[in-house]
């Protein structure tokens, strides 16, 4: 299950505005966000259709812009791109508003276009809030004139969703992102999925027997879905005679997915490759769409079985002109993945299919409580120039914590250590720093913090304060001296007034340096 974890799964769309358009992107509501990455201000704003790109401006406070050096045809929104040289960051973090408990797809969107004067992609890890969600390597596709991106179904816990891109063994230069789409999806769409404990990768999403550059998306997905063209060239296409209802399906996939069906002769079995390419051996979850082709009639359905790699799937499946979609939550497929449809005893017509989406299930790694993410925010605020790579998840994923913060182990980590000794700070430190009751060390010494020192009674289990060498005023905490498990107080070398206060003066077993 590991290996799925950090599996990659690439969809490749072509660069100039003849070959297939850019999907058209709403301007940002309630519903989501479209990011023209790598600009600033209107500038940043790409109009496609009716809609439209923006700045991914205010979303993110970290990386350089720049503008690509293309040929004529580039799609606007993949000439511009954010990189991130610094490499002492953990990881570099968007945080996009978001309806907490909302379902969101995710969209990240890459085209290098030789930035850094290299000629190969770098590669790159990519982060969902405490979830590493896959490796980012664009090499194939960029040295075919394509862009790639990646999709992932996840649900917020919070009030911000964080999407984030890290270093690896494998990283060599900057990473970087052309564009990031964030779109909210109805309650009814992938329903069955545990999205508190799983999120969905997207390994394909195609329409059956449409021509290869009939991509749909918005406006004839409403959720900006990307739907590929699938055709095996190898059984017949059939076209539709009537509309689907898209409201009638959970997962309310475009009517237009049903225009086209792939299907075989009178009373033969139907075989499909698809996806066309070998899967790892984890859990997918699995939609197939059917409808029967023909004109609207008592006579217009089909009855046949459905098996995946010999293992049944469905069984007398009756497909009419209205549609039919079935699914699996947790499927295990491992290499070429075939789909057979076999009619049924009797049926004069053969089997027919139309659409197909696939997802690899993704465990999720956990997450921060969000006391503790919410002291460290406001923690971030109160200083004049945080780590840069202070945002998202403080903790996860472990090796991507914020730079000074160590955290407990678990499906809920509190950050147990907090250590930016000699970092440069300047600020103060907030009240908030209270709420980190599972901080065993805080040592912030040799920076230059003004301001006083805030309470810390209810940091039960603090074992050592270092605030030496920095600009604090004021006294030094009564309820210091209510901390059982509190050992080493260094506060040397500030402007705090020297009185030790009484509950101090009764600990013989702390060892306090003024």
């Amino acid at each position: 299950m590991k290996l799925s974890v950090f599996l990659l799964w690439l969809v490749s769309i072509p660069l100039l505005v003849h070959s297939i358009p850019v999907p058209d992107i709403r301007v940002p509501d309630i519903r989501g966000y479209l990011l023209n990455c790598g600009t600033a201000g209107s500038s940043g704003e790409v109009t496609s259709g009716s809609l439209k790109y923006i700045t991914d401006e205010g979303f993110i406070s970290v990386g350089n812009i720049t503008t690509l050096k293309t040929p004529d045809g580039l799609l606007p929104v993949l000439s511009t791109l954010r990189y991130f040289p610094d490499t002492s960051a953990r990881k570099y973090c968007y945080v996009i508003p978001v309806t907490k408990g909302g379902k969101y797809l995710l969209r990240t969107t890459y085209y290098y276009g030789g930035f850094d004067g290299g000629k190969e992609p770098p590669v790159f890890d990519q982060i969902v809030d405490g979830t590493k969600w896959s490796t980012v390597n664009t090499t194939e596709d960029y040295a075919n004139g394509l862009s790639s991106y990646y999709e992932v179904v996840v649900m917020a816990m919070g009030k911000t969703l964080s999407v984030c891109l890290a270093r690896n063994q494998k990283t060599v230069s900057s990473p970087f992102i052309s564009a990031l789409e964030l779109e909210y999806l109805e309650d009814s769409m992938y329903n069955t999925t545990d999205f508190s404990k799983y999120a969905l990768i997207t390994v394909a999403r195609s329409t059956f027997g449409s021509d290869k550059d009939d991509m749909i998306s918005y406006p004839d997905d409403e959720f900006n879905r990307l739907w590929q063209p699938f055709n095996d060239g190898i059984n017949p296409v059939v076209i539709s005679h009537s509309n689907v209802t898209s409201s009638d399906f959970w997962n309310l996939p475009p009517a237009k997915a049903f225009q086209t069906s792939i299907t075989t002769s009178r009373g033969k079995e139907l075989q499909i490759q698809w996806p066309p390419l070998a899967l790892p051996s984890t859990s997918y979850y699995i939609s197939l769409y059917f409808q029967d082709n023909r004109n609207p009639s008592p006579y217009s359905w089909r009855v046949f079985n459905v098996s995946l790699n010999g293992r049944i799937f469905y069984t007398d499946l009756n497909v009419t002109a209205s549609g039919v979609t079935v699914y699996a939550t947790q499927w295990p497929l491992s290499g070429q993945t075939k789909i057979v449809l076999t009619p049924a005893t009797g049926i004069p017509v053969g089997p027919v299919i139309s659409a197909g989406e696939l997802f690899q299930i993704l465990p999720l790694g956990g997450r921060t409580i969000s006391r503790d993410v919410m002291a460290m925010d406001e923690f971030a605020r109160n200083l004049d120039s945080p780590p840069s790579d202070w945002r998202g998840d403080p903790c996860l994923p472990r090796e991507n914590s914020w730079t000074g913060v160590a955290c407990s182990k678990g499906q809920f980590a509190r950050i147990v250590t907090l250590n930016l000794t000699n970092a440069g700070l300047s600020g103060s430190l907030p009240s908030s720093i209270s709420k980190l009751t599972g901080l065993a060390h805080l040592w912030l010494g040799g920076n230059k913090l003004s301001g006083t020192i805030p309470e810390m009674g209810s940091l039960k289990v603090l074992q050592t304060l270092h605030l030496e060498n920095n600009k604090l005023e004021g006294q030094i905490p009564q309820s210091l001296g209510q901390l059982a498990k509190l050992h080493e107080i260094f506060v040397q070398n500030n402007n705090l007034d020297g009185k030790i206060p009484p509950s101090l003066q009764k600990r013989k077993d702390i060892n306090i340096r003024l």
